[in-house]
């Protein structure tokens, strides 16, 4: 037991680090190209935060366990909001000016809303997952165009900044790029073949693996950069991480992970972890959109305690369930 707890650990650590390194390069090589700020922020650094979910999800679905796989996207979708944002609006509460940002909290609800009516029959089908990755491609289009038609945003503009202040050489840009997505496969490899042992081992379902461990250990990029991004007040970015990370989950890691290996959903699962997904994105969407004034987001203080506290009732349930045999 002890050398796939050390797998974790290790590919977790290599996994943060690659990540980091990857959306680096990523980023660098994009801006010499001239690529705008506002679609730096919304692909590269909005999407690439969920690399790791993709690699280890679909690295999963390859070697037949599924439950890992989605366990992965959709623990994360929950950590990334109850965990990350609440976490990070008690430390720095998040005030939302992009106003795309803000148009991208209704698709997030909406794709949610679609991803449960999904699970309803208990199965991700390699047709579901068509339709998420259909659905994916329509998404980066729109990003595309919205990126490209507006000059001024405020999420482009923390994006502008963060690229002065980190730029570096072409050269090195790619190989930083390279490296970690070399770095990003190899300790996914790691980190879900300790998951899939201590799994075993314990006797506890891969999905709940997927859902704890796994989910949080690669939204650790997310959860850094964040906390970083709020401190320094580009709260755009802190929130465009979580959605972009959202997003990416709901539609391409699961579409991926489900057009490799079609993948079974047990009831209790809908009913506690695909329900506590869909109304912490709903709660999302209401504390985050700006109903309380022109123009305005934000995320104080006391609404980061709550959704932290959905996070912890969440995992003790879980916890619960799992020495009580469901």
């Amino acid at each position: 037991m002890l050398l796939p707890l050390g797998a974790i650990i290790a590919g977790l650590v290599l996994l943060v680090w690659s990540a980091e390194r990857f959306i680096d390069g990523a980023s660098s090589t994009a801006h010499h190209f001239k690529m705008p700020p506002l679609l730096i922020g919304m692909i590269i650094v909005g999407f690439g935060t969920s690399a790791p979910e993709l690699v280890v999800s679909v690295l999963a679905a390859l070697q037949n366990n599924p439950g890992i796989a989605l366990g992965n996207a959709y623990g994360s979708n929950i950590t990334n909001i109850a965990l990350i944002l609440g976490l990070t609006a008690v430390i720095s509460p998040i005030a939302v000016h992009s106003r795309v940002l803000r148009m991208e909290l209704p698709i997030l609800t909406a794709i949610t809303a679609l991803a449960g009516w999904q699970l309803l029959d208990g199965t991700v089908s390699r047709g579901d997952a068509v339709v998420l990755l259909g659905v994916f491609g329509v998404l980066m289009a729109w990003t595309i165009w919205q990126g490209m038609r507006t000059k001024t945003d405020a999420l482009g503009a923390e994006i502008d900044q963060e690229m002065a202040a980190s730029s570096m050489p072409l050269h090195k840009a790619v190989g930083w790029l390279a490296f970690g997505l070399a770095l990003l496969v190899a300790s996914s490899r790691i980190l879900v073949w300790g998951a899939v042992e201590i799994a075993q081992g314990l006797g506890i379902g891969d999905f709940i693996i997927g859902l704890t461990i796994v989910a949080v250990g690669t939204s650790l990029p997310e959860l850094a950069s964040s906390i970083i991004a709020a401190r320094k007040g580009e709260h755009d970015i802190a929130l465009g991480n979580v959605l972009g990370s959202n997003l990416f989950n709901t539609l391409a890691v699961v579409g991926v992970a489900g057009g490799i290996s079609p993948m079974p959903i047990g009831q209790e699962i809908i009913s506690r972890d695909i329900l506590t997904m869909v109304a912490l994105t709903v709660s999302l969407f209401v504390i985050g959109y700006g109903f309380r004034g022109p123009g305005l987001g934000r995320i104080n203080r006391y609404e980061g305690a709550f959704l932290l506290t959905c996070y912890v009732g969440y995992t003790a349930n879980l916890v619960r369930s799992v020495f009580a045999g469901g």
